[in-house]
């Protein structure tokens, strides 16, 4: 179903504010976040993290977007000033709001509710009516329209984006429980109490609403995906609140109109090595929960230029390849290869990562006595993620086999002359850092 075309969209969007939380540490998709912020991840071979809710934004018609940035955030800022570039007559931005220290407030960002707090004043300058706030770590596609349309047809306050998930999946997520008129009246942080549990369940009126079984066991889980009035915004921020999941939305309910937007496609927070390793791999199916082909609303990211990939007499079955790469009869079964990513004879790619590269050898060269960029010949990568830039030379194994599914390597000394592992082992895949350098014959 589409959104209403009797609304006067443009009205509404010109009055509506997006805001990106992009701050957070990412520890636990750590060591991909270990030199960046989780929202500027690699994702699909050539997008980042970041590109999703901009994009969302960018197809719903909301144009004025701030991302609000605080950890290992120079290659985000990178990324967002050289790929979001508007007309200079247009009043449509992307910009970045770093945490800062000032007269008023000397600490960092404590949490997403007090990452709008510190910038509220900058927000509330503007003639906004509406403030959707959105998490930058997320993989679905959503028309924000609609969730406005339902924001202001039902005169909410505030309204919380909703997906139905299982019983065993609710144990992870904030569950919200509703009416059959979709106000919510509850909200239970990873309920486990198998009472507590059955109380939460959405109620028969609306399953049958949602298209779904009567009997169904289903949860509204929390997306973290919030459409504050400009007052309720104000208001629910003036106190020491430092999470909305945690402290502002609770107090909320009983006080505010608040409601429920119910979204039944494919969405999938990229939290843990784990879930971003099989968001990614998903993509190779044939038919994938979630596609990048949609030309309708289109993922946008950063335009490289690069030629077309290169590939001389590989075998290749359900693949990613991303441009510029070059692949010299290698076996990939199962794989996402990124950007500029080198593959020689002989290697076998399977069930993994390969992110690539962000430049080639020729400008900037191997130093004595290490293996060229990319992924040498006669190597086996298996259930691994392989950062950029990683210099994988001939004959080197990466496989989880045998080990324990969370421990890391022995520290080495880099080329920076610090002592740091070449490998961590994450819910059981081999991560090998950005910039690793991995000698011929290397077993992981």
């Amino acid at each position: 179903m589409g959104i209403d075309n009797t609304f006067n969209w443009p009205a509404v969007t010109e009055k509506t504010l997006a805001i990106i939380m992009g701050g957070g540490a990412g520890s636990r998709l750590f060591p991909l976040t270990k030199e960046r912020s989780k929202p500027a991840v690699p994702l699909a071979g050539k997008y980042r993290l970041v590109d999703i809710p901009i994009s969302n934004c960018l197809n719903s018609g909301l144009r004025r977007i701030y991302v609000l940035t605080q950890f290992n955030s120079v290659s985000l800022h990178r990324h967002i000033h050289t790929t979001y570039k508007f007309d200079q007559f247009s009043r449509s931005y992307v910009e970045i709001l770093a945490a800062q220290q000032t007269p008023g407030d000397s600490t960092w960002y404590q949490g997403t509710a007090d990452a709008v707090r510190q910038n509220l004043a900058d927000f509330l300058n503007g003639p906004f009516d509406y403030f959707v706030i959105l998490s930058g770590d997320q993989l679905y596609r959503m028309d924000y329209r609609r969730m406005l349309e339902q924001h202001i047809a039902k005169n909410a306050e505030l309204t919380i984006a909703t997906i139905p998930v299982s019983r065993k999946d609710a144990t992870e997520f904030g569950i919200m429980h509703t009416d059959a008129a979709r106000t919510i009246t509850r909200f239970v942080e990873k309920p486990k109490d198998p009472a507590v549990l059955d109380s939460l369940r959405i109620p028969p009126p609306l399953l049958k609403e949602l298209g779904r079984a009567p009997e169904d066991e289903l949860y509204q889980a929390s997306m973290g995906i919030y459409i504050f009035n400009r007052e309720t915004l104000r208001e629910a921020l003036a106190n020491k609140h430092m999470d909305f999941g945690k402290h502002v939305i609770p107090e909320a309910l009983g006080k505010l109109r608040v409601q429920a937007h119910i979204f039944q496609g494919y969405w999938e927070d990229i939290g843990t090595i784990r879930a971003f390793f099989d968001a990614n791999l998903a993509l190779t199916n044939p038919l994938p929960p979630f596609s990048f082909f949609d030309a309708t609303a289109p993922i946008y990211t950063h335009m490289r230029f690069l030629p077309g990939s290169k590939v001389n007499g590989a075998t290749v079955r359900q693949a990613i390849i991303s441009d510029g790469c070059i692949i010299s009869d290698a076996n990939i079964e199962r794989a996402v290869v990124g950007l500029r990513c080198i593959i020689k004879s002989g290697s076998t790619i399977k069930n993994s990562i390969v992110m690539g590269a962000d430049y080639y050898e020729e400008n900037r060269p191997a130093r004595e006595g290490e293996p060229p960029l990319g992924i040498g010949s006669n190597c086996v990568v298996d259930h691994a993620i392989v950062d950029k830039n990683a210099r994988v030379g001939s004959g080197v194994v990466i496989t989880p086999d045998g080990k324990s599914d969370n421990c890391d390597g022995p520290p080495v000394r880099w080329s920076d002359g610090v002592d740091k592992p070449l490998w961590y082992i994450r819910d059981g895949i081999v991560v090998i850092p950005k910039g690793a350098v991995l000698p011929d014959g290397y077993w992981v």
